[in-house]
């Protein structure tokens, strides 16, 4: 897995001064923060919302493998609004641990937007045999009753 280190001098305060190590996640790790972070529909799987912040900030806390004695750096000072750590130091980080953990500026945007209703997955070519997999569907207008056309017959003797 690759490794960036980093000095951070005191321009973004003295207690965050030190040495610091990222490391690359995972795909698992990084899958399991971005899935624990948003709301898919129950039924379509579209996302109907994304925590940006709370994503980039557990992915930043799980990249850190080292840092300051003074251990400046806590998921809760990520994560926090009114004592969290400095702008410029965050978007460091961020610049850091995206360029190790491959999240795309795509991806960014993806997770940071709300979906936008329409379908962008590819067509199979077995879909279709997929669709009835989940059992007998209800009757409608493109599905309708099938005539049974065999008869059982039972006999007791």
């Amino acid at each position: 897995m690759r490794t960036e280190n980093v000095n951070i001098g005191a321009e973004h305060g003295a207690e965050y001064t030190g040495s610091y190590v990222f490391r690359e996640l995972t795909w698992a790790k990084r899958s399991r923060i971005i899935q624990k972070h948003t709301r898919y529909h129950s039924l379509s799987g579209q996302v109907l919302a994304s925590d940006f912040i709370a994503i980039q900030a557990e992915t930043i806390w799980a990249s850190l493998k080292e840092q300051p004695s003074n251990e400046p750096i806590t998921l809760e000072k990520l994560l926090s609004e009114e004592n969290g750590i400095p702008i410029t130091l965050g978007e460091l980080f961020s610049c850091i641990v995206n360029r190790l953990c491959a999240l795309t500026r795509e991806e960014a945007s993806f997770l940071s937007a709300p979906s936008d209703g329409n379908d962008h997955t590819l067509q199979s070519p077995i879909s279709d045999c997929a669709r009835n997999s989940a059992g007998p569907q209800p009757n409608s207008p493109t599905n309708p009753p099938r005539q049974c056309t065999s008869s059982r017959s039972s006999s007791t003797s």
